[in-house]
């Protein structure tokens, strides 16, 4: 099992990272808020959860020890798979996870795609238990803090042309509709936006 990984960060996008460990490039899989607590950074170290299937190996990665305690927690309810849970914590990051959770909002889960209505109610009543039960988890909420808010503007020198890019690929890689995910984000840069965080998160609400 891997715990971690250190080393020279090789690539970074919105989705996935490359990092080298002894002279291995490690391609892991990230969310928006992992990815975004990254930039600007030439070494990282990355919290590691291993998905191991029949047809692939799939790493993980997390800044904080938080957020990777919510996706394995996520990930253990049933219909809620490894992409699913990396899509809802790109979608409001840790901290509105668990406020969401806290405060029973089957709603903000439902605007996530693939969660119906029973899976969010699953989602609320699994992981309540689950966090109520986690004495570590109060505490580790602390790092989830600093995590810039939708709708903050992040110094990172980017055209609007770069932005979109970025938000564009990121989307698609999650598997969303090309053209359907350029019409959303026109839309979004129209009414103002234009970081890659501000452009996913709202994206990930309308499509």
């Amino acid at each position: 099992m891997i715990h971690h990984l250190s080393g020279p960060l090789v690539e970074l996008t919105p989705t996935h990272a490359v990092v080298e460990c002894g002279g291995v490039g490690y391609f892991v899989h990230l969310s928006l808020h992992t990815s975004s607590a990254l930039a600007g950074k030439t070494e990282v170290k990355l919290l590691i959860h291993a998905v191991y299937r029949e047809d692939a190996q799939l790493l993980f990665g997390f800044a904080e020890d938080t957020e990777r305690r919510l996706f394995v927690m996520l990930t253990s309810v049933s219909g809620v798979g490894a992409q699913t849970a990396r899509m809802i914590l790109s979608g409001m990051g840790p901290s509105e996870l668990v406020q969401v959770i806290s405060q029973g909002d089957v709603s903000a889960l439902k605007a996530v795609k693939g969660i119906g209505a029973k899976t969010a109610q699953r989602i609320l009543v699994d992981l309540q238990d689950k966090m109520g039960k986690d004495p570590a988890f109060e505490a580790g909420l602390t790092a989830a803090a600093g995590v810039l808010p939708l709708g903050a503007k992040k110094e990172n020198g980017l055209s609007d042309n770069t932005g979109r890019s970025d938000a564009l690929a990121a989307l698609c890689n999650l598997g969303f509709d090309r053209r359907r995910v350029e019409i959303a984000i026109d839309e979004l840069m129209a009414e103002g936006m234009s970081t890659v965080e501000e452009l996913v998160r709202a994206a990930l609400k309308r499509l």
